[in-house]
This record gives C-alpha cells, sequence and structure tokens, in this order.
C-alpha cells in the first residue's frame, strides 16, 4: 500500500511513548495522573445540558442541520457586541465550526495554495502548523521567546519573508506558553497585515480565563482588524462544551465566506441539539463563567505554590488552564523530564518539543484534575526524587 506523503509530516513520537508508559503503569496497577492533555473536566451549567437533552430527544433534531441557524448566528453576534463591543452582521460575517480544531485544520484549505508561505509562532499549538501543512503550505516559524514575555517580535521577521507571506496565525492568550499580549502588538500587528497584504487569523480560546482580575478582549475590537482577518473562539473551556464540539469564525465577511463554502463541501453542519446548547451558553447566566475561571485560578495556586515548596520555582501563569515552564536544570531535553516523570512520578505532562523547536526546554502542565488529584500528584514528585540533582 502507499499512502500520501503529506502523512509524513506527522508523527505520533512523544505521546505514543508517554502513553505506553501510562497503559504499562495501568496494567501493574500503578497510579497515574494525567496533566498532559488539556481536556476540560468542568461540566457545563445545568441549564446547558438540559436544553442540550431536551432538544436531543426531540426527533426532528435528527436531519442534517446543513447551515447554521439563525438564532445561532444572532446570538453569536450579540455574545460579541456584549463581551467584547465588537459590531458583527450574523449573515455575513459569522460561521460555526465543529470546534477550533476543525476549524484550524481546514481554513488553511481556502486561503494557501501548494508552496505558498504561512507564519505561525513557535512554540505553537499543533494544529496551528499541521493546518497549513496539510494544505501543502511552506512555514515560517516565529518566535515567541521568554526574554519577550512570549509575545511576537513582528519587527523581526525579514522582510523577504514577510513579502512572500499569505496567512499568519496568531494567539493570546496563549497555548502553550500562556502569555497575554499589550494592545500595542495588536495595532502593529494589523499595520504589519496590511503593509504585507497577510491575511490574519487569531485564536481567542482563552480569553475568559485570565487571572488575577485581569481582563482580555478580542483581536476585532481594534481598528482595522475586520479588514486584514478573523478571529476563532471557543465553547470548550468557558462552558465546558469540549466534548460537543462548538466554535465559531468571526470577522472579514470575505474570508468567513471563504471557509463556509469550503465547510459547505466537507460536513452538514452542526447537530441541531448541540447548535441549542450553544444558543443557551453564550445567552443564559454567565456566572458559571466567573466560577469556571476561579476553579483554574484555585488549581493554578495549589500546583505552583505546591512546586516552590519542593524546590521547584514556576511563575504563575496569567491566563489559559496550563502552566508553561523550564524544565529542572539537570535534565537535557524536555522528553527526557516528561518520560522520567510519568515512569517515577506516575505524572503526566506535555514536553515542550511538542509544540514546536522554540518548545524545546520546557514542559506544559494541564490544570485537568480536581484539587484532590493535583495534591496526590504534588506528593508523588516529591517522593520519586525527580526534581533533586543527582550530579
Amino acid at each position: 500500500m502507499k499512502f500520501a506523503k503529506r502523512m509524513e509530516h506527522f508523527s505520533e513520537g512523544i505521546f505514543t511513548k508517554l502513553l505506553d508508559i501510562k497503559r504499562q503503569r495501568l496494567e501493574n496497577d500503578q497510579p497515574v495522573i494525567d496533566l498532559s492533555v488539556g481536556t476540560p473536566n468542568i461540566p457545563p451549567a445545568p441549564h446547558i445540558m438540559k436544553e442540550l437533552c431536551e432538544a436531543a430527544a426531540d426527533p426532528a433534531n435528527y436531519i442534517y442541520a446543513v447551515n447554521d441557524q439563525k438564532e445561532l448566528l444572532q446570538a453569536a453576534s450579540d455574545w460579541y457586541r456584549e463581551r467584547y463591543h465588537v459590531e458583527l452582521d450574523p449573515r455575513t460575517e459569522i460561521c460555526s465550526l465543529l470546534g477550533s480544531q476543525e476549524g484550524l485544520a481546514h481554513i488553511s484549505l481556502s486561503i494557501v495554495d501548494e508552496g505558498d508561505l504561512v507564519l505561525v509562532p513557535d512554540p505553537c499549538y499543533p494544529v496551528f502548523a499541521d493546518g497549513p501543512l496539510l494544505a501543502g503550505a511552506e512555514l515560517y516559524y516565529m518566535p515567541q521567546k521568554e526574554e519577550h514575555n512570549y509575545v511576537i517580535q513582528l519587527h523581526d521577521i525579514p522582510e523577504s519573508v514577510a513579502e512572500r507571506a499569505k496567512f499568519m496565525l496568531v494567539s493570546y492568550p496563549n497555548n502553550p506558553t500562556t502569555a497575554m499580549a499589550p494592545d500595542s502588538f495588536y495595532t502593529d500587528l494589523i499595520a504589519f497585515a496590511k503593509k504585507y497584504d497577510i491575511i490574519v487569523l487569531h485564536d481567542n480560546a482563552y480569553s475568559e480565563l485570565v487571572f488575577d482580575h485581569k481582563t482580555c478582549g478580542s483581536f476585532l475590537s481594534y481598528p482595522g482588524a475586520m479588514d486584514v482577518g478573523i478571529e476563532f473562539n471557543s465553547l470548550s473551556k468557558t462552558y465546558g462544551l469540549a466534548g460537543a464540539r462548538i466554535g465559531f469564525c468571526m470577522g472579514n465577511a470575505e474570508i468567513v465566506s471563504m471557509l463556509k463554502k469550503l465547510k459547505s463541501n466537507m460536513d452538514y453542519g452542526m447537530f441541531l441539539p448541540i447548535q441549542k446548547a450553544a444558543i443557551a451558553a453564550i445567552t443564559g447566566d454567565q456566572s458559571e463563567v466567573e466560577r469556571v475561571r476561579e476553579i483554574y485560578e484555585v488549581r493554578r495556586n495549589m500546583l505552583c505554590e505546591g512546586f516552590a515548596k519542593l524546590g521547584w520555582h514556576i511563575a504563575k501563569p496569567e491566563a489559559t488552564m496550563f502552566i508553561w515552564t523550564r524544565i529542572p536544570a539537570h535534565y537535557d531535553t524536555s522528553e527526557a523530564f516528561a518520560t522520567d516523570l510519568v515512569t517515577r512520578a506516575g505524572v503526566i505532562v506535555t514536553p515542550g518539543s511538542a509544540f514546536g523547536p522554540s518548545g524545546e526546554g520546557y514542559i506544559r502542565i494541564a490544570l485537568v484534575q480536581e484539587i484532590d488529584q493535583l495534591q496526590q500528584a504534588l506528593q508523588y514528585v516529591e517522593n520519586s526524587g525527580i526534581l533533586i540533582s543527582e550530579s
């Protein structure tokens, strides 16, 4: 059998290795605490689940959805006006996604041709790079460096690269680095995109998971943003609907229309009960959003302060559901540390190298377990002695 050469871009690598170790430990009745994948464990609010269940019990809702319901698009438009102070035409400037991952995987197919250049952050959420690679694009990595608070330095991008670039992806609050970007970054980003005629996609999945009484808005709220780009937003983390797969593409009507055209040839729309659950989420009581934020902030504080007591000092992240930190100094690679951590302590994290070249030397910890499990993880790490140099 012969398969597509594009599949050579993708490998299971470290994730397969870590899962094999996890499986072996479970088979041997050894404890495992998984802090690797950002899978939210906070369920949706009762009114959201009630709407989903009632709609799923209606036989009329099992037809092809084909198009987004007008009520869903209007609700999304109202949500962005009230939450982000952004005016969007629900008819032309919004479309649903079967989760942001689906949109990120496919949108490059509507923008780039084989060999076109796409700018992606480094480190980055893997599908930022994988989507353009599926479309046959060439990648240019924009470093997100610790000394710049992980904010992309647009002026460091060579002019020859900027002139070739057709599409760029950015995201703040950022996964995996947890960083937020200042207003000046977005002003510079819009000017940069206009100067070089580059389409911008801003992923805004973590705008509600911002801590220490700080807030975050929308890329689309900055003057000129609608001229150059779009924003993806997701209900996965904010509303606990990760498995239901609900996201939105919003912004420039021409870009949105091309994605709608592509999706019309790829899927039959979002299951109607899920559309109704999405409406309930973004139009209903928003106090649940604050509750979810507080849960993640408590988990962040407990884990960072707990590791500090063990001698591993980790800066508390400003946002997201992750912790991003350097590996202990006595380890040479992030993969070696992550492998040792699960083998000796039974705690699984993601090595930074999985997020791109600049991720080496770091790990990402997902705050996806209850407090008692996080406390247990700290105890396992302490007992393992993994943080103590053996040299």
